[in-house]
C-alpha cells in the first residue's frame, strides 16, 4: 500500500511539473500576446462612453391624487392613525411596484457582452497561477540551517503566484458587486420614477465597470508578463535551491 501510495504521489508530482513548465514556457508568452491583441478590440476601446450606456425602460406613472385632510376631526383622527401604524408624516414610501410594464428589465447588453469575455480570461489566469504554485512548492527543499538563499526566492515566487492569484478572485468580485449594485439601482428607479439622479447613477456605474473590465484586461496580461518574467530569471534557483541537496518534500 505505501509503495502504491508514494507511486501515486511521484505520478502526480511529475504532472504538475510537466504542466508547470510547459505553462511557464509557453503558455504564458501566449497568453499575454493574446490579451494585448484584445486590448485592441474594438469593444473595449469605445471614446464616447454614451454608446455603451443602456435605456432604462420604465415609463413615468401619473401623478396620484391624494384627498387633502387638514381640517376639522378627519384630519386629527388621520394624523393619528398615521401615528399609530409607525408611520411619520414626511415618509416617501414611493410606487409600489408588482410587475416591469415592459416585462424583465434587462441588463446592459454591451457590457455583459465585454463581461462574459473577460470572466474566462480571469478564471484560466487562476487555475494556471494555482498550477504553477503547486509546482514551486513541491520544488521546495526540507528545512535546514543554512544554504537558504535559493529557498527565499522560492518563496518569493510562491507568495508572487497568491498575490496573483487572489487578485485575479477579487476581479470577479468586483463583476458581482457591479451586477448586484446596478440591481438596486434600477430597483430603486421603479419605485421613485420621477427621481432622475437614480437613473443618471446606473449610467455612472455602468461606465464605471466599462473602463473597470478594461483595466482588468491589462491587468491580466501584465500579470502574466511579470510572472513569465520572474520564474524565468530564477528558473535554476526556482528548480535546484540547493546545490548541495536535490530532495523535495512534497
Amino acid at each position: 500500500l505505501t509503495l502504491l501510495i508514494s507511486f501515486i504521489v511521484d505520478a502526480f508530482r511529475e504532472r504538475i511539473t510537466s504542466e508547470a513548465e510547459e505553462l511557464v514556457s509557453s503558455f504564458f508568452p501566449k497568453k499575454l500576446l493574446e490579451l494585448d491583441h484584445f486590448l485592441k478590440d474594438p469593444i473595449i476601446n469605445i471614446a464616447d462612453l454614451k454608446e455603451i450606456h443602456s435605456e432604462i425602460n420604465l415609463t413615468l406613472p401619473d401623478p396620484i391624487l391624494l384627498s387633502s385632510l387638514h381640517d376639522g376631526l378627519e384630519a386629527q383622527n388621520a394624523k393619528k392613525k398615521r401615528l399609530e401604524d409607525g408611520v411619520g408624516e414626511d415618509k416617501v414610501t414611493g410606487t409600489k411596484v408588482f410587475v416591469m410594464p415592459g416585462g424583465m428589465m434587462k441588463s446592459n447588453g454591451s457590457l455583459v457582452e465585454l463581461i462574459e469575455k473577460v470572466k474566462p480570461e480571469i478564471r484560466t489566469l487562476i487555475e494556471k497561477c494555482n498550477t504553477v504554485k503547486m509546482w514551486v512548492q513541491l520544488l521546495i527543499p526540507r528545512i535546514e540551517d543554512g544554504n537558504n538563499f535559493g529557498v527565499s526566492i522560492q518563496e518569493e515566487t510562491v507568495a508572487e503566484l497568491r498575490t496573483v492569484e487572489g487578485e485575479a478572485a477579487s476581479y470577479l468580485d468586483q463583476i458581482s458587486r457591479y451586477y448586484i449594485t446596478r440591481a438596486k439601482l434600477v430597483s430603486k428607479i421603479a419605485k421613485y420614477p420621477h427621481v432622475e439622479d437614480y437613473r443618471r447613477t446606473v449610467t455612472e456605474i455602468d461606465e464605471k465597470e466599462y473602463i473597470s473590465l478594461k483595466i482588468i484586461v491589462s491587468e491580466l496580461r501584465n500579470q502574466y508578463v511579470t510572472l513569465h518574467d520572474m520564474i524565468l530569471k530564477n528558473i535554476e534557483k526556482i528548480k535546484k535551491p540547493r546545490s548541495s541537496n536535490t530532495d523535495a518534500l512534497y
